[in-house]
């Protein structure tokens, strides 16, 4: 029955961008992803309001009225509290998307974004600050937990002709996200006193449109037979997502790399890092993710105000021009999503990085010159835009995409977690010491995050290997001479019959010709 199933698809082992596929990308992505984006900028513009609410209440409840200091320290607990709880859901991404699916973990994570919604939005009308800052908490371990799963997900359902424009979709996401809550952040919209909690919560709503809808669609095909074994659903949901091509082609490469693994369990976190297999792999992905927060993006989206202030743009007129950056963000998103199948994965990280180095140089030599010369308060502008589009052209999306490609179906949960806690490690870090780095070392701090995006750049050089259009066993092959592994030894298994799997039995695969 399996092999009639295969027998009815002919085509190229490429894949085409299939409206399933699309569809899946688009409701993954903007339930989950978009909220992560969302959720970081959304603080931003009523920070005084809130720090009004903190202080109400306190006055109401204990009949004591905090210092400014006090306040201040309550609101960076506020916005920082988003990263300890997105580490938090990190950690637990490798048991779930094991124990629940790729999707499953999606879909059962959504849970938390009501609750995360309900609190900050109930907040004020309790007149509990607490609520706030536990429904902030709550929605980052929705977002630590999709931000490793999507890109998962959308790795393992794509062709491999179209894993770099598929795993792009969520960087477009989280710039959308940002670029929403400045717009609706505008005095205009709800950024006004009464209207801050509702602003908060609104998260809900993406949410529930993808709670309606993704459970309609299948799961990881690569999941369901790699890890379940259930070749017929593994064929249903190769149909639905691809309804034209050769998914026979597709299910051998699967099975090639299950043979491959047919004697090991999705590992641990700790076998991860112990197994020297993927110890390229490993050091990899702790370089391009920690790299991609201590870029200095972070502290550039912190302080764009202050920068845009000091080049001399009116106050009332700051908020326009940051949905402008915002803008920029999405179409900077855009562009690479829609080049990486043509340069590659490697000349985005390479190019995006450089360019963001460069503009981290330009901000320091205009802020020291800018009283002598007057026109070095427009480079700044130009060079903090400059950062932005760089990131969002390729390192903003593609750590998370070649996370999935250099690891088998075994690793692949632990590398996520591994990547995931560097990356909100790195985060919290960033927006902890910067203002203490800026004090220190004034504009000769942006100087640091060039030297990162450089390290950065000249690691992806000479390191990272181009992995468009390869499948995962063929990634991980070339990465066999990095790790000293002979070919023969990460294949042994290769030539295995494939054991009888959920009552199915093999594909028509056999050892030997």
């Amino acid at each position: 029955m399996a092999e009639e199933l295969l027998l009815e698809n002919d085509g190229k082992h490429n894949g085409h961008l299939t409206k399933s596929l699309l569809a899946v990308a688009f409701l993954a992505s903007f339930g989950s992803s978009m909220l992560y984006g969302y959720n970081l900028a959304v603080v931003n513009s009523p920070a005084q309001y809130i720090k009004e609410f903190y202080n109400e209440t306190m006055i109401e409840t204990y009949d004591w009225t905090p210092h400014e200091e006090v306040l201040t320290v309550l609101y960076s607990l506020t916005v920082s509290i988003f990263a300890i709880g997105g580490m938090t859901g990190a950690l637990l991404v490798g048991r779930l998307v094991t124990t629940f699916g790729r999707k499953g973990t999606l879909v059962k994570s959504t849970g938390l974004v009501f609750i995360g919604g309900a609190l900050m939005g109930f907040s004020r009308w309790c007149r509990n600050p607490a609520m706030v800052i536990i429904g902030r908490f709550i929605t980052g371990v929705h977002s630590g937990i999709s931000l490793s799963v999507v890109p998962m997900y959308l790795g393992e359902i794509a062709p491999k002709n179209l894993r770099g424009f598929l795993g792009l979709v969520p960087s477009i996401h989280i710039c959308l996200g940002v670029f929403i809550a400045q717009v609706l952040g505008l005095s205009e919209l709800l950024g006004k006193e009464e209207h801050w909690p509702l602003l908060l919560s609104l998260v809900v709503f993406p949410t529930i449109v993808q709670l309606m809808l993704l459970p309609w669609f299948p799961e990881s095909p690569r999941y369901l037979l790699i890890e379940k074994g259930n070749v017929h659903a593994t064929i249903a949901a190769l149909k639905w997502f691809r309804t034209k091509g050769n998914i026979q082609a597709e299910v051998e490469e699967m099975q090639e790399e299950q043979r491959s693994l047919s004697s090991i369990q999705t590992l641990s976190v700790r076998n991860l890092l112990m197994d020297r297999c993927v110890r390229w792999q490993v050091i990899t992905i702790a370089v391009v993710n920690i790299g991609m927060q201590l870029s200095g993006i972070d502290a550039i989206w912190f302080y764009t105000n202050d920068i845009f202030k000091n080049a001399g743009i009116p106050e009332p007129h700051i908020q326009y021009t940051t949905v402008g950056t915002g803008a920029i963000e999405v179409i900077s998103g855009m562009l690479g999503c829609f080049t990486i199948e043509r340069l590659g994965r490697r000349p985005l990280m390479i190019g995006g990085f450089l360019f963001m180095g460069l503009c981290c140089a330009g901000i320091t030599v205009s802020v020291l010159f800018q009283a002598q010369l007057s026109f070095m308060r427009y480079i700044s502008v130009g060079c903090v835009v400059g950062i932005i589009a760089g990131f969002c052209i390729g390192p903003a999306g593609v750590p998370f995409l070649i996370t999935a490609e250099l690891f088998k179906q075994s690793h692949r949960p632990a590398a996520y977690t591994v990547a995931g806690c560097l990356n909100w490690l790195s985060n919290f870090t960033i927006g902890f010491v910067f203002p203490f780095l800026e004090i220190a070392t004034g504009p000769y701090c942006y100087l640091i995050f060039c030297a990162i995006c450089l390290g950065v750049a000249l690691y992806t050089i000479f390191i990272i290997p181009e992995t468009k259009n390869k499948t995962f066993m063929e990634i991980s092959q070339m990465f066999a001479d990095k790790n000293n592994i002979l070919e023969e030894e990460l294949m042994s298994n290769a030539h295995l019959k494939m054991a009888m799997m959920n009552g199915y039995g093999a594909l028509g695969q056999n050892d030997e010709g």
